[in-house]
């Protein structure tokens, strides 16, 4: 992959950049932000630590959208952050003028490449950018399960003291206290985490999941997550630039899986060079299908919330 753009030069965005950097997975990385000045000192500020972890990508940054031309991929952070006591969806109506032109230059300077969506709520705005652009849902996608389940991992290590690097989770449905972590599918070096866990801690694991977010906003106080979304990022974007054909929970829109369509939200996926090559259908039982189905009400509640600001 030749370039990589981030439009949004916020923590997630920063964070994203630098992993991107160090990682040398494009040539060139640019950063589009609308305050002045700010995205070209980010750039300098991590392209000069290329002497350090030994990359030599070029990491530009400007206000200007014409930055975008020629991306292979665009990765949109941008949008007002929530505070603490807020939820996701809080910030829909704020966030969705933004991504609204966002879009539009993205259509207008990089209309081949593909668009993954970080800004909050990502299922509802993954949605917005599928209807707005019109492509493929292979080309537009959300990060959300990836950290969902990056995070459940974490406590799963913290609750078992096993090493996070054997853990492997699964979380599905829309980012936020509707998500549906799945423990039936996850396993340490694939032994299922119930050899290991009591139901009830299973349950606390599962809760903690959906509240992980909102946990660290209110450590922090003053900022949401970040080092960990800008690593999911990153997760994803291995996947795309080297064509692993990674199974990872992504944001995705739905034509008939699972029993939904017309809806952008976490599910399976099969993500490669192309973007989103496909959609696993796991086979739900009775309680994480009521779980899922919960959870599709909630993004779509959201999504009749989008078309009303139309």
């Amino acid at each position: 992959m030749r370039k990589i753009s981030i439009v949004g030069a916020g923590r997630v965005g920063e964070t994203a950049a630098q992993i991107l950097a160090e990682e040398e997975y494009c040539r060139e990385i640019a950063l589009l932000d609308v305050r002045e000045d700010v995205p070209e000192g980010i750039a300098l500020d991590i392209l000069q630590t290329a002497p350090f972890f030994e990359f030599d990508c070029a990491v530009q940054g400007s206000n200007d959208p014409r930055i975008l031309k020629d991306s292979d991929l665009v990765i949109v952070t941008a949008g007002f952050p929530r505070k603490p006591g807020m939820s996701r969806a809080d910030v829909l109506e704020s966030n969705v003028r933004i991504i609204d032109e966002v879009t539009d230059h993205i259509l207008a300077h990089a209309p081949n490449a593909m668009v993954l969506i970080v800004s909050n709520p990502v299922d509802a705005l993954t949605y917005r950018v599928t209807q707005r652009t019109g492509w493929d849902r292979s080309r537009v996608f959300g990060q959300a399960g990836v950290l969902d389940a990056s995070r459940m991992a974490s406590f799963i290590a913290q609750e078992t003291g096993f090493s996070a690097l054997d853990i492997t989770t699964m979380v599905l449905g829309g980012h936020g206290d509707t998500m549906v972590p799945v423990p039936r599918f996850c396993t340490i070096n694939g032994v299922p985490i119930s050899y290991f866990l009591t139901e009830e801690r299973i349950d606390a694991i599962n809760e903690r999941t959906r509240k992980g977010g909102a946990e660290i906003l209110a450590l922090r106080k003053n900022s949401s997550a970040y080092d960990a979304p800008g690593a999911a990022v990153a997760a994803m974007v291995d996947a795309i630039v080297n064509n692993r054909r990674r199974l990872l929970p992504c944001v995705a829109l739905l034509e008939g899986e699972y029993g939904e369509a017309d809806i952008a939200m976490g599910v399976p996926c099969v993500l490669g060079e192309k973007g989103v090559e496909s959609v696993v259908e796991l086979d739900l039982n009775a309680r994480e299908r009521a779980d899922f189905e919960r959870s599709a009400t909630a993004v779509r509640k959201e999504i009749e919330q989008l078309r009303s600001l139309s």
